[in-house]
């Protein structure tokens, strides 16, 4: 019934010329008195069918409800025939689809046009981003075999707080005090973990604790940051190159333009290539307080990350990379996804200064797990007894006393 109201309505509407929303609902209402004249329609029905034929004509068609129910955190379309969400950490397929490809190609375009991003057979992979701040990865054919690949992460309407991560217990109340304290006092930190392990929300969670007068600088591939309450915020994004490969705007090119607009703090979404030296250097140059993420399995394994994203940038020797990140990051937060699916901060570790040119990490928190209950992990993020080292910013802060 959607595709035939739908049609009816592409036959009434003038297309030459630009149409207001309230002109297409209008067209769609007297369409579908009209087929209700002609076979029953129960009020219920005929409120899905309106919406549908409206999202389908202005909206994202059927993934737009998707992106309306908050409990939804994934949305994965393999072609035209499947597609599956994540939801409350499970997995399932929907029973819904697209009319066709083409119709899934025209949503495509059209969420990655409201960004200024392209994707067709030249460049067939794009990264983009929805209007509420959801994430989209696209990948058409003839790289996708069957069919156009959209996968989108939703994230939640209102940013993630520490307070609200603190309920969730995926982290402990002594380890945010301790967060706020670093970040207040400018500790450069990176947060690291596996892909879906809230790495973002966590990054988010800890901005609150920024101070409000300062001028932060964010940097992202696609701007997913949800920092609010911060009147000098500059938040910027890359770009793609053109069809002629041409004009491309990397995240090396922001950090390094953001050098240059007075920054308090750089906050980079995301590390994951050569612009880890610029991250560094601005880190070892008077920078402090930078905060970003990074993909790895641990604590110490995001440092070895961080040295291959540096040789991808510059050829230099490897004691002088090591030297160069010891001496930049000062607190790595790692986190991970239990088995129960649950999102948990696993370690929180100091970088000391190398030691026989090899890092030494001084874990300051752990995960404990302690038992398992109905399917849940129960479980603590233990202090360590080894004190934090490097309390000089802390004491700058005039905070040093909160610690032991």
């Amino acid at each position: 019934m959607i595709e035939k109201v739908r049609q009816e309505v592409l036959n009434r509407l003038d297309q030459t010329r630009e149409l207001s929303d309230e002109e297409i609902w209008e067209c769609i209402d007297e369409v579908i008195i009209w087929y209700s004249k002609r076979e029953y329609l129960p009020l219920s029905r005929r409120s899905q069918v309106r919406k549908g034929v409206f999202d389908s004509l202005r909206r994202l068609d059927v993934l737009q409800d998707l992106l309306e129910r908050d409990e939804i955190t994934e949305i994965m379309v393999n072609g035209c025939d499947d597609i599956f969400i994540e939801q409350n950490g499970s997995i399932k397929k929907l029973d819904r689809h697209f009319v066709s490809s083409e119709r899934l190609s025209d949503v495509i375009q059209l969420m990655v046009a409201k960004v200024n991003r392209r994707v067709n057979e030249a460049s067939p992979i794009v990264d983009s981003r929805l209007e509420d701040g959801s994430r989209v990865n696209v990948v058409l054919n003839p790289i996708a075999i069957n069919g156009p690949i959209v996968t989108i992460r939703k994230f939640p309407k209102t940013p993630v707080t520490m307070e609200m991560l603190l309920a969730w217990e995926a982290i402990s109340r002594e380890a945010a005090d301790m967060l706020k304290d670093m970040v207040f006092a400018g500790y450069n930190i990176i947060v690291c973990g596996g892909t879906g392990s809230g790495k973002t929300t966590f990054l988010n969670a800890m901005s609150d604790f920024i101070p409000k007068e300062e001028r932060i600088i964010t940097i992202e591939d696609s701007a997913e940051l949800q920092i609010r309450g911060v009147p000098n915020l500059v938040r910027m994004e890359t770009r793609n190159a053109t069809a002629e490969g041409e004009h491309s705007i990397t995240i090396r090119d922001l950090i390094r333009a953001s050098l240059r607009m007075r920054p308090d703090r750089i906050i980079v979404g995301e590390v994951r290539g050569e612009e880890a030296v610029d991250l560094l250097q601005s880190m070892n140059t008077g920078h402090d307080g930078a905060m970003s993420s990074g993909h790895s399995n641990s604590p110490m394994d995001m440092l070895r990350r961080l040295e291959t994203m540096v040789l991808m940038g510059m050829d230099m020797p490897i004691q002088a990379i090591r030297g160069q990140i010891a001496s930049a990051v000062d607190i790595l937060v790692h986190l991970g996804r239990l088995r129960d699916r649950s999102r948990r901060v696993l370690e929180i570790s100091e970088v000391l200064p190398l030691k026989d040119e090899m890092y030494q990490l001084n874990p300051l928190f752990w995960f404990e797990e302690l038992s398992q209950e109905e399917g849940r992990i129960i479980g603590h993020l233990s202090g360590s007894k080894e004190r934090l080292q490097n309390r000089q910013k802390l004491v700058m802060a005039g905070i040093d006393w909160k610690l032991p």
